[in-house]
């Protein structure tokens, strides 16, 4: 055809971080400053046919979120993505094949504690996507005095749930760490959180 064609991009990776499936790239060597990507994907449902994604069309950003664009969590899909400038444009760069399900990296949750007299009621929220949502998230929870490694340990609470501690026998400060967790094909959880320390029934 005559004309040049534009670097490819490079380094295209399908990740799951906090929650969510994105597709990332870096320019290929010697991209114009005015190039944009546009991104496409297919599952192993339908192979062979690449679907468009609205929000990635001619965009300037290097990556891509796909979560809520995913027809099915259960199904393996990859992505593709191309340069484009001007009239020119680069070859397709396809990702590794990912499942959401499978795959998906958990964030650890964020705790809100709330210390009332003889009980601490303690949930978790989560960055989730709202597409993502009614998936069976559950997080665990440890509770510990501080300094000591005897830690209490509340397993599989559901996200939304609340969680109420009697702390009628608790003197002192004491930590709190929670983690997301999941069980998929194997129980899957993510690391545990920055510990929350609080002062119960602290006579001052």
């Amino acid at each position: 055809s005559g004309h040049v064609q534009l670097p490819p991009p490079q380094n295209v990776t399908l990740l799951s971080k906090d929650f969510d499936m994105i597709l990332t790239w870096t320019p290929g060597e010697g991209s114009p400053p005015d190039v944009t990507y546009t991104v496409r994907y297919e599952s192993q449902e339908r192979m062979d046919k690449w679907i468009r994604v609205p929000h990635c069309k001619n965009i300037r950003s290097t990556s891509c979120n796909l979560t809520c664009v995913l027809p099915n969590f259960f199904v393996k899909f990859r992505a593709r993505v191309k340069a484009v400038s001007g009239r020119f444009q680069s070859p397709w760069v396809e990702s590794q094949f990912k499942e959401y399900h499978l795959d998906v990296e958990l964030a650890p949750p964020v705790l809100n504690v709330n210390v009332k007299e003889n009980v601490i009621h303690v949930n978790a929220s989560f960055p989730l996507a709202t597409c993502v949502e009614s998936f069976p998230w559950m997080y665990d929870l440890d509770l510990w005095e501080a300094g000591s490694e005897d830690k209490k340990q509340y397993r599989g609470i559901f996200r939304k749930n609340t969680l109420t501690i009697d702390t009628t026998a608790f003197r002192g400060n004491y930590c709190l760490s929670a983690r997301s967790s999941i069980q998929s094909i194997d129980f899957k959880h993510s690391k545990f959180s920055q510990p929350v320390c609080v002062l119960i029934n602290h006579k001052g």
